[in-house]
C-alpha cells in the first residue's frame, strides 16, 4: 500500500495483522522481529500492544535496510521521537491497528520522505476542529459532496486529512529540526481514477519553509490511497523541485 504512493528509489516493506513479534532480545536475524537491547529498554515497561507495534515495525525498518544494502541495525528514536537512521539514509514509518509499515531511501536519491497509515474510519467527535484549517473544512465538505467517484463507499476525508498532515510532518521535522503545528500547512487533495480510492495531495507550508540544496521549499507533494480498511499517505521532497 505505502510503496506505491513512493518513488522508485524507495525501498517500503509493510505487514499487516499481528505477524509474530515477542520483543525480545537481540537482533532477530534477517527480516527478525526481536529487538535489540537498546530497543528492549525502550518498551521495558510498555503494554503488550505497545511492544508488538513497536517491534513490528522495527522489523520492517531493518528488512528494507537489507534490501538497500545497509547491516541491520537498531532504530532508536532521537529529538521529538523522530526515528535516527543509519547515515546515507532517509525514512520514515507508521503502525495503527492491524498494520505496520517502514521506508527507507538512501539520502542522495530524496531529501526526506515521511509515510502515514490509518484505520479508514471518521475522526472522533472535535478532532478535525483541531488539525483543520477553515479553509480545509470547506474543502473536505466539497469533496464528500462529489461522491465516492465510483468506488462505492465514501472516502473519510477527515481521516485523510489528518494522516496527510503526519505525513508532511514526517518529512518536515528531518528537514527543519521544528515542530509544525497543524495549521501551519494547508491541504488540498485531487482524486484520481482508479481500483480504490486514490489521488494526490500538496501541502502549503504557511510558515518559512526548510532550505533543501539551497532552495526554500513553499510546498510539499504527496499521494494517497484508500483500501482494506486503510487509508495511507506518503509525502516524498527531491532534492531539486519538481
Amino acid at each position: 500500500m505505502i510503496e506505491e504512493l513512493l518513488p522508485a528509489t524507495v525501498v517500503a516493506v509493510e505487514t499487516y495483522g499481528d505477524e509474530t513479534a515477542d520483543g525480545a532480545y537481540g537482533a532477530g536475524g534477517p527480516g527478525g522481529t526481536t529487538l535489540y537491547p537498546e530497543e528492549q529498554a525502550l518498551v521495558s515497561r510498555a503494554v503488550p500492544k505497545r511492544v508488538r507495534e513497536f517491534t513490528l515495525v522495527r522489523g520492517c525498518a531493518r528488512r528494507a535496510m537489507e534490501k538497500l544494502g545497509v547491516p541491520p541495525q537498531p532504530v532508536l528514536p532521537g529529538e521529538r521521537g523522530a526515528p535516527q537512521w543509519p547515515a546515507g539514509l532517509v525514512g520514515s514509518m507508521t503502525h495503527c491497528e492491524g498494520y505496520c509499515a517502514a521506508a527507507l531511501v538512501r539520502a542522495t536519491d530524496l531529501a526526506s520522505i515521511g509515510i502515514d497509515a490509518e484505520p479508514h474510519q471518521p475522526l472522533p467527535e472535535g478532532v478535525l476542529d483541531s488539525v483543520s484549517l477553515p479553509a480545509e473544512q470547506v474543502h473536505l465538505r466539497a469533496l464528500a459532496a462529489a461522491g465516492p467517484g465510483g468506488h462505492g463507499a465514501p472516502v473519510h476525508w477527515d481521516r485523510l486529512l489528518f494522516s496527510a498532515k503526519e505525513s508532511v510532518y514526517k518529512a518536515w521535522f528531518p528537514l527543519t529540526g521544528k515542530w509544525l503545528d497543524f495549521s501551519e500547512a494547508d491541504i488540498e487533495f485531487t482524486a484520481a481514477s482508479g481500483p480504490h480510492p486514490c489521488g494526490t495531495f500538496r501541502a502549503r507550508l504557511l510558515v518559512p519553509g526548510p532550505v533543501v540544496d539551497g532552495r526554500e521549499r513553499g510546498y510539499f507533494d504527496g499521494r494517497w490511497t484508500v483500501r482494506n480498511g486503510l487509508l495511507g499517505t506518503a509525502v516524498s521532497v527531491p532534492h531539486q523541485p519538481v
